[in-house]
């Protein structure tokens, strides 16, 4: 039995393949195909979609990890990677991933399978930094991405093949501050505000009270310097703070008694690397669901979100998540052509939120939003044949790479068509 992380999603595959090198994935798909077998990818675990579900193969390709070479601004990786294990091994050279995807243990393949962002204006997703790939297609050949097939490969939901490396896209590593402070949604949401103006900004708001929380991270300030750590730092849930002006022992004292509303995480003003501040170090399993709106509908998407829930008494009783990104040109990506507002709501683990996940799907959709594929959705074919344009240009590559429905399934077909 497989269960993804947060135990809402779970199948019984036939059996589970883990390759130990690119000859190994190709090895596992043919032999799935000389048996008839659909095979799907899986990473890490951290979709809350359906996307891996499946009760033939599962092709887990966590040994395929390391950094295989980096050159001036290009890092080749393995697909199996954990982005933790990449952003580690940049710094090392003074290098770092241009952007950092909210989910510090995805894959690197997950995260470009299913778009996952971060929380820059300026800034693309994990898909966006692309510039290569290898991968192996449904007939069990070994590929490189040619540019034609790039946009495709950006967000392909393990339709087009299982990838076994990717070539991205590094800068020059740096610092940034951390900074926390209570602001007004609509203010905050604004075009033009901060989450536009910040290098890379997430907004938490508790819908019923109205009451926000920014966190937002931008250029270190030089400080005075403070003694360096003796003992090992954990890559993900310590930072070196720097004491200062805080908002965290205001806001501590205004929400210490309601958890569910927006909760500081710093103390002082922290610095440290954007991989090592920036994502939650310690996520609460939780389902979830999140959606990609026209960033200028951004604010208005959240208001009509409130006042639907209230109408139907339907609480959101965790913050819900606001960030922005660019646009994209990932052909199935969720912020495909257009400058993007995320809106992520989540759900406590265990609580029925099929009536509430339906609200915000209907509600949000109503607004031009499509959902983030590692989240909670209903769309089908017909969702994705009006809402993305480049829709039959994906359909021709899978026709061409995947010609026998290697990487179908049930949800699959029903998400493409057959």
């Amino acid at each position: 039995m497989w269960t993804n992380w947060s135990g809402g999603q779970s199948c019984r595959p036939q059996r589970t393949d883990r390759p130990l090198d690119e000859a190994g994935v190709v090895a596992a798909v043919r032999r799935a195909a000389e048996r008839g077998l659909a095979v799907r990818p899986v990473g890490s675990g951290y979709s809350e979609s359906t996307l891996s579900l499946t009760g033939d193969v599962h092709l887990d390709c966590s040994a395929l990890t390391g950094v295989v070479d980096l050159a001036d601004d290009v890092v080749r990786v393995r697909a199996g990677a954990r982005l933790t294990e990449v952003h580690a091994a940049l710094a090392e050279h003074g290098r770092a991933l241009a952007t950092v995807p909210h989910g510090p243990g995805a894959t690197v393949g997950g995260a470009i399978g299913t778009g996952t962002h971060g929380g820059s204006r300026q800034v693309g997703s994990l898909s966006a930094q692309v510039v290569g790939a290898r991968f192996v297609d449904g007939t069990g050949t070994l590929r490189r991405a040619e540019d034609a097939d790039l946009d495709a490969l950006r967000c392909h939901l393990g339709a087009l093949g299982v990838l076994t490396e990717v070539s991205l896209r590094t800068v020059a590593a740096t610092v940034v501050d951390g900074h926390e402070e209570v602001v007004d949604p609509a203010e905050a949401t604004a075009p033009g505000g901060p989450l536009d103006t910040r290098p890379w900004a997430a907004l938490q708001v508790h819908l019923p009270s109205g009451e926000a929380l920014l966190r937002w991270a931008g250029p270190a300030e030089q400080r005075d310097p403070v003694p360096e750590a003796t003992g090992p730092v954990d890559a993900i849930g310590r930072v070196v703070t720097r004491l200062g002006h805080s908002a965290s022992a205001q806001l501590s004292a205004q929400w210490s008694a309601q958890r569910s509303r927006p909760a500081p995480r710093w103390e002082g003003v922290p610095t440290a690397a954007p991989y090592v501040l920036l994502p939650t170090p310690d996520p609460a399993r939780e389902t979830s669901t999140e959606w990609a709106v026209p960033r200028e509908a951004l604010t208005t998407a959240l208001r009509e979100l409130h006042s639907a829930t209230t109408t139907r008494e339907l609480e959101i009783r965790r913050p819900v998540e606001v960030r922005v990104g660019p646009a994209e040109t990932g052909w199935l990506h969720p912020a495909f052509g257009r400058a993007t507002g995320w809106i992520a709501v989540r759900s406590p683990r265990g609580a029925d939120d099929g009536p509430l996940f339906r609200l915000v799907g209907s509600v949000l959709e109503g607004m031009g939003g499509r959902p983030h594929w590692a989240g909670r959705h209903d769309w089908t074919a017909a969702d994705l044949a009006v809402a993305y344009p480049r829709l039959p240009d994906f359909r021709a590559v899978r026709d061409r790479l995947d010609p026998d429905r290697r990487f179908a399934g049930a949800h699959m077909q029903a998400l493409l068509g057959p």
